[in-house]
């Protein structure tokens, strides 16, 4: 029983940070034009996608960011196209964050507030610096072989796109940084986050 209320609660979560996802991206954004009709944004998005992987892990944390932003694309006439490339590089966000924070450090396990933050942050620099090297190079090559775009526009695209992505995993990592680490303790507090001891690691 207790298994699946933490399912239910976890799936909740999700549910609430993909409409953080949705809302930070949709409504907190900076569109910037581009050649041929399309768009690259400053936006904060990625932030709620990477925190999602910090508090319930790489999946849900990954679904969030996945599914809250591919929403927000299929509302939007200048991003529809791109949905299915915004759905599998959120996801790996989530996942590559869940994997350092998690499964190599165990921030989870741990009590000491300097070890978290420190974690917590190079897990936040590793699912976004993915991005960073990831969405203009896929987003090239899926501007070019799959919605059929000219060779030099999609290198074009993949540029502003690269140096958007880069602005955006700066802004997410900080802000992460501060939600997250102030968030955690009142979590812990109220029981929606168990925390175990461990040895720690200097």
């Amino acid at each position: 029983m207790n298994n699946q209320n933490s399912t239910i609660t976890k799936l909740a979560e999700t549910a609430l940070l993909a409409a953080l996802c949705y809302v930070a991206f949709t409504f907190l954004q900076i569109k910037i034009p581009v050649p041929g009709g399309d768009a690259t944004s400053i936006h904060i998005g990625n932030a709620f996608c990477v925190l999602g992987a910090l508090l319930l892990g790489g999946w849900y944390g990954g679904l969030a960011g996945a599914i809250g932003m591919t929403v927000a694309d299929l509302m939007d006439p200048v991003y529809i196209t791109g949905a299915p490339k915004t759905f599998v590089l959120k996801l790996c966000i989530g996942l590559i964050t869940g994997l350092v924070a998690h499964k190599i450090a165990k921030i989870n396990e741990s009590t000491d507030k300097k070890y978290v933050f420190k974690w917590s942050v190079l897990a936040s620099v590793a699912g976004l610096a993915f991005n960073v090297v990831a969405d203009p190079v896929v987003g090239y090559f899926y501007k070019q072989y799959i919605l059929g775009q000219p060779q030099k526009m999609a290198e074009v695209l993949a540029k502003m796109s690269a140096m958007a992505t880069f602005v955006n995993a700066v802004i997410s990592v900080i802000l992460v940084a501060v939600i997250y680490n102030a968030v955690r303790p009142v979590l812990i507090k109220s029981h929606l986050l168990v925390v175990g001891r461990r040895k720690q690691v200097s």
